[in-house]
């Protein structure tokens, strides 16, 4: 292991091929008093993989909070751990936040053992420029809150990848197709896996491409606001306020509403605020 001494190894673990772990991940592994995990069952695959017999103590999202003093306490005394999640970093979507936060103000020394995760390959198998790009993670549950951060993330001048779970992919795509219909995605399935395929296109045509029953882990790479073209559409007063009405209707706020119907036909945003908005 290190020469150096961490009482917290925070370790990537493969998101899917097994052999995506690096030589010094599986000696801090074995090394370390404890391990981390979200859920020891699922940790205990890679475990026997690699011959590894170290104690496995759960720590996720819903007991963190509560955990962290015992861990910590364990630390001080001069024990060593390994943080690791199902799949992929810890921390980037995944636990372990409160706990850095906790050692940064204690003072315990921790460090990363860099591996797998799906953001980069996502990002690269996109296609889209490398250059500069944002990670959106999963999107929040409330509806309200979903509709303002897609939004935003539709709006960036440059690649964003999205985290998806199977039983909302189709949804989030619907989603996409209102807020932006002619946006560039690449939707990422099972990476690193061996059914790994990537679907490219704008989120109807995806839709299309999809299997029936939709299984798997998923990423969705957007290509950015600069990269659509929008198609125009002639339109009078009473079918922007019917239109205006249907977004809303759905969840879209009122001022991204308008923003979508003054790109769809060109008319100044201003002059439909005030249509729309303004009573």
């Amino acid at each position: 292991m290190d020469e150096k001494k961490y009482s917290l190894y925070i370790i990537s673990t493969p998101i899917g091929n097994m052999d995506d772990i690096s030589v010094r991940a599986l000696d801090a592994l074995r090394e370390c008093d404890f391990i981390l995990c979200e859920d020891t069952r699922q940790s205990m695959k890679l475990m026997s993989r690699y011959d590894i017999h170290r104690p496995l103590v759960s720590y996720h999202k819903f007991n963190e909070s509560k955990t962290v003093d015992a861990i910590t306490d364990r630390l001080i005394s001069g024990e060593t751990a390994c943080l690791i999640s199902d799949a992929g970093t810890p921390l980037v979507s995944d636990p372990g936040f409160i706990l850095t936060q906790r050692l940064i103000e204690l003072g315990i020394c921790f460090t990363v053992i860099p591996g797998a995760n799906a953001v980069l390959p996502s990002i690269i198998m996109s296609g889209f420029p490398t250059e500069g790009f944002f990670f959106r993670g999963f999107l929040p549950k409330g509806a309200s809150d979903r509709q303002k951060v897609l939004s935003e993330t539709l709006a960036l001048p440059f690649p964003a990848v999205i985290y998806a779970s199977p039983h909302e992919l189709v949804k989030l795509l619907g989603e996409i197709d209102r807020l932006s219909p002619g946006m560039p995605l690449a939707v990422n399935k099972e990476l690193t896996k061996l059914h790994e395929e990537t679907f490219r296109g704008t989120a109807s045509e995806i839709l299309k491409m999809l299997p029936e029953t939709v299984k798997g882990e998923y990423t969705i790479v957007t290509a950015g606001a600069e990269a659509v073209k929008i198609e125009t559409e002639e339109m009078d007063d009473e079918e922007i306020k019917r239109s205006f009405e249907k977004l809303t209707a759905e969840g879209i706020r009122g001022k991204e509403a308008v923003r979508i119907l003054a790109e769809k036909t060109e008319r100044p945003a201003k002059e439909l605020y005030d249509m729309l908005m303004k009573k």
